[in-house]
């Protein structure tokens, strides 16, 4: 938001709205006169503190990518290593899909990156997230690896390949059927999509 700051309840108002707006019509055909009536704003006042749409998606995406990190306490790969490193890794996928489970604003977000009109390329902030979890993860396997938690039997990038790809597909399903699954069900698909993981990449 560059050109000045928002109070932090109307920001929250603005953003919050946003991914709502995002997730429900996409990126192309979200409307911004929708989010500004919506958050009782002037369209001066818009301009002034975001700039553009463009601006305001990767705001949505940095606020809520930062505060997930910060809310879920990620350890770093040379943390896991050792006897609890499944144990550690499922903790944290547990904690990951439950935040995904509430179904509030990061839900919101976090099906942003799934639009099929996302403006990957040209947004900074999914890029930046993007490269932050794939370093995680290849640095995470790498680890996994070498305290023979892993396999070690597949290439490291064709083993990185395959997890990523698992991990977006679960992430995908989740996020798209949070309406449709209870509490009880979402921890007993949150049990066996840990187990699926555990047993594509366990020696």
């Amino acid at each position: 938001m560059p050109a000045g700051e928002l109070a932090p309840e109307r920001r929250r108002r603005l953003l919050e709205t946003a991914a709502r707006e995002f997730a429900a019509r996409g990126y192309e055909q979200a409307s911004l006169n929708a989010i500004i009536h919506a958050c009782d704003m002037s369209k001066s006042s818009f301009y002034h503190y975001v700039g553009s749409k463009a601006g305001l998606f990767d705001a949505v995406v940095r606020e809520a990518t930062d505060e997930l990190a910060r809310s879920l306490d990620i350890p770093a790969p040379q943390e896991l290593a050792g006897p609890h490193f499944w144990d550690r890794v499922t903790r944290l996928l547990a904690d990951v899909l439950t935040v995904a489970g509430r179904g509030d604003w990061h839900a919101e977000v976090g099906k942003l990156f799934y639009l099929p009109d996302a403006p990957v390329g040209r947004s900074p902030a999914v890029r930046e997230a993007l490269r932050s979890i794939r370093s995680w993860l290849d640095r995470t396997l790498s680890t996994g690896r070498e305290c023979g938690a892993i396999r070690d039997d597949l290439p490291p990038s064709l083993q990185a390949a395959l997890v990523s790809d698992v991990l977006r597909c679960l992430d995908r399903w989740s996020l798209q059927h949070l309406d449709k699954t209870s509490a009880l069900t979402r921890t007993d698909l949150t049990r066996a999509q840990i187990d699926v993981l555990r047993r594509l990449l366990a020696p």
